[in-house]
């Protein structure tokens, strides 16, 4: 079966500017693959190209087994796509909208349009320039979703979404995985791409750092933790424990940092009495810095 997205030197170039470097990318189809950096990484750029609506300075993209120009318009049928900047015809109400995109797909099941609604608490009948970034963006997945596409490509498709939206979302996200569709999720929330990704490539700069297992990244995530016991608790009681680093203690307060699980940590604290315990993940500037070393300044 071919895959569902493949990249050879994939090169986007603004005049001087760089937009993507040689991007090697191939993703199977029926997986979610998260497509994961800083704002300013090169993702918006590589989804365009991916979608033909800019054409690449070199390199070549190829979407269901198709070439991504010579069959722009063929892909383009069996494609959802949400875009990062969400635009729309403003005197349109949502029912319009969808209305008008499933028409230029040949009619799509109004029932299932409608689920979606509610499956994301959206009222198709206000008019599209009234709706708040959120309801914009909950517009935006129904029409992505709606025709079953065999490939969706989001965007930064929670951003401006309430917690149980984005809750929502996933379970759609999970439902397309198990239907055999593919996903391609750009996005620079890590905890959100490991929710819902079967493996992630990372990009910094335009070009890809690395592409990992989503469980694996788990076995090297690195989390911050911080426990209050009911009295004082030596820190060399976790100093020696797999993956604890830094360990500091401050009263009845210890804190350190744990690389992998916190199977063995969790164990421990058990002995004591424990008051409180957090748990931080670093954000994803940290892990760039942590896996990868210090980068150059991100552009456009």
């Amino acid at each position: 079966m071919t895959a569902a997205i493949t990249t050879e030197k994939l090169t986007k170039m603004y005049g001087q500017q760089r937009g993507i470097v040689n991007l090697a990318l191939e993703v199977t189809r029926g997986e979610v693959f998260g497509f994961l950096g800083p704002n300013g990484a090169g993702k918006t750029t590589t989804i365009r190209v991916l979608l033909d609506l800019i054409r690449p300075t070199s390199g070549s993209v190829r979407i269901l087994g198709l070439d991504s120009q010579a069959d722009s318009l063929r892909i383009r049928g069996q494609v959802g796509y949400l875009p990062g900047e969400y635009t729309l015809y403003s005197h349109l109400s949502g029912a319009e909208t969808v209305l008008f995109f499933g028409n230029l797909r040949g009619g799509v099941d109004e029932n299932y349009v409608h689920e979606l609604g509610e499956r994301l608490g959206f009222d198709f009948s206000r008019k599209a320039g009234d709706l708040s970034t959120g309801n914009k963006r909950k517009l935006g997945l129904i029409q992505a979703f709606m025709h079953r596409p065999e490939l969706i490509i989001l965007d930064e498709p929670t951003s401006g979404l309430d917690p149980l939206v984005q809750r929502e979302f996933y379970e759609m996200v999970d439902e397309a995985r198990a239907a055999g569709q593919t996903v391609f999720l750009s996005s620079h929330v890590l905890p959100e791409v490991q929710r819902v990704c079967d493996r992630v490539a990372f990009v910094r700069d335009g070009e890809l750092v690395a592409v990992e297992d989503v469980a694996e990244l788990a076995e090297r995530a690195i989390r911050h933790v911080e426990i209050e016991f009911a009295a004082p608790v030596p820190a060399t009681v976790f100093a020696g424990l797999p993956g604890v680093s830094e360990a500091r203690g401050e009263g009845a307060f210890l804190r350190f940092t744990v690389t992998g699980h916190l199977d063995s940590v969790v164990k421990k604290a058990a002995e004591y009495e424990v008051v409180t315990l957090s748990s931080h993940e670093p954000d994803l500037e940290d892990l760039f810095l942590t896996y990868y070393g210090a980068g150059k300044n991100d552009a456009a």
